[in-house]
C-alpha cells in the first residue's frame, strides 16, 4: 500500500434528506482501504436512481457503506489494500461501490473493479459498472435470455434500457423497448430495438401481436406489473428492478399458474461481496468482449462537475436525459 494517502478529501454529501439543493460539496476524511480492497482516485462518477432515491431518504445504504451517495465510478487505484494481487498504483479501473462516489477517492472490494476497456475513455466506463451489472444479472444470469427470443425493455432511453437493448441484440435476442417521447424512441430504435412509443402506444397490444415477450425487464411497476404479465408468452419470465410508480400492486395470480409465468426480480446494493465479486466476472467475461467489438458502448447524456451535482440529478430527475449522467471530480 502506497505511504502518502490523502487525509482529507472533496466530496458530494447529502446534508439533509430532500431534493438536489440538499447535495453540498466539502471536505471529509478519505477513506484507507483495508484487506482486499483498492482505493480509487475518482475521475468521473456515474449518475443513478438510487442515489436520488437515498438523497430523499428513500434508500437507506448499507450499515457499512459510505454515506455518500455514488455507486459506480471509473480512475485510477491510488492504494491497494493487504491480499490484493490483480491490481497496481496506476491502474485504470472502472468500479462497482457500496457508496462513495460523489468523491476524490472511493474504496471498493478488489473484485468489484475491473479493467477499463481499452478505447473507451474513462468517462465512459463510469457508466458502465451499475448498469451493466445490473443488466446481465438480471436479464441473462436470473432471466435466462437467449439468443431468439422476444425481449422487452422498459425505460429504454435510460442508462439501463440503452444497455440492455445492446446487450440483449449482442446475446441474439428480438428487442423492444419503451419510451415517451419520439426522440427517445429513436434513440433506441438506433440501439437496435423496435421502439413503442408508449403515450401513442399499448405495448399489451403489440407485444401479444407478436406472440408475447419471452423476458421483461422493468423499472416501472405499478400498473405495469398487471400489463407486463398480459404481454409475456407462456412461460415468460418478469424480471423486476425497480418501482418507479410504486411498489404495492393488485393482481390475480391465475394467469401467472396457468401460463406458467415466472416473476422474479433483484436489487443490486444489498447483495453479497462474494455475489457481486461473480457477477463482476460473469461481466468481464461475457459484457467486456462485446464492448471490444464494438456491440455494446455506453450512451452518454450529458457530464456535469462535481459542484453541479444538484443540477445532475435535476436533469435526471426530470427524466429529459438519453443515456448516462455522470459527475467529473476535480484534478489535483
Amino acid at each position: 500500500m502506497t505511504t502518502e494517502l490523502p487525509e482529507m478529501m472533496r466530496a458530494v454529501a447529502i446534508t439533509e434528506h430532500g431534493g438536489p439543493e440538499v447535495l453540498k460539496v466539502d471536505y471529509v476524511p478519505a477513506p484507507v482501504p483495508s484487506h482486499g480492497q483498492i482505493l480509487i482516485r475518482v475521475a468521473f462518477a456515474g449518475v443513478n436512481r438510487p442515489d436520488a432515491l437515498q438523497r430523499a431518504g428513500l434508500y437507506a445504504p448499507p450499515p457499512d457503506a459510505s454515506p455518500l451517495p455514488g455507486l459506480e465510478c471509473a480512475g485510477h487505484v491510488a492504494a491497494v489494500g493487504p491480499g490484493v494481487t490483480r491490481w497496481k498504483v496506476g491502474d485504470a479501473v472502472c468500479a462497482l461501490l457500496p457508496g462513495g462516489g460523489y468523491a476524490t477517492h472511493v474504496v471498493t472490494q478488489a473484485d468489484h473493479a475491473l479493467p477499463v476497456p481499452e478505447g473507451l475513455s474513462l468517462a465512459e466506463a463510469a457508466c458502465l459498472p451499475e448498469t451493466c451489472f445490473t443488466v446481465w444479472s438480471n436479464m441473462v444470469m436470473r432471466g435466462g435470455l437467449m439468443a431468439g427470443e422476444r425481449f422487452l425493455v422498459h425505460g429504454g432511453s435510460s442508462g439501463i434500457g440503452t444497455t440492455a437493448i445492446q446487450i440483449a441484440s449482442a446475446v441474439g435476442a428480438r428487442v423492444f423497448a419503451t419510451a415517451g417521447s419520439d426522440d427517445k424512441c429513436d434513440a433506441c430504435a438506433e440501439l437496435g430495438a423496435e421502439a413503442i412509443n408508449y403515450r401513442d402506444s399499448d405495448f399489451v397490444e403489440i407485444m401479444r401481436m407478436e406472440g408475447g415477450a419471452n423476458l421483461i425487464l422493468d423499472m416501472v411497476g405499478g400498473d405495469y406489473v398487471a400489463r407486463n404479465i398480459k404481454s409475456l408468452a407462456d412461460d415468460g419470465r418478469l424480471v423486476q428492478i425497480a418501482f418507479l410508480q410504486g411498489a404495492k400492486v393488485q393482481m390475480n395470480l391465475t394467469e401467472v399458474m396457468t401460463r406458467r409465468l415466472t416473476i422474479t426480480g433483484s436489487t443490486l446494493r444489498p447483495q453479497s461481496t462474494l455475489a457481486k465479486a461473480r457477477i463482476a466476472a460473469e461481466v468481464e467475461r461475457n459484457v467486456w468482449p462485446m464492448i471490444a467489438a464494438g456491440k455494446v458502448r455506453p450512451v452518454m447524456d450529458s457530464t456535469f462537475a462535481m459542484d453541479d451535482a444538484p443540477k445532475a440529478h435535476a436533469r435526471m430527475e426530470s427524466s429529459a436525459h438519453i443515456g448516462k449522467i455522470v459527475l467529473e471530480m476535480p484534478g489535483d
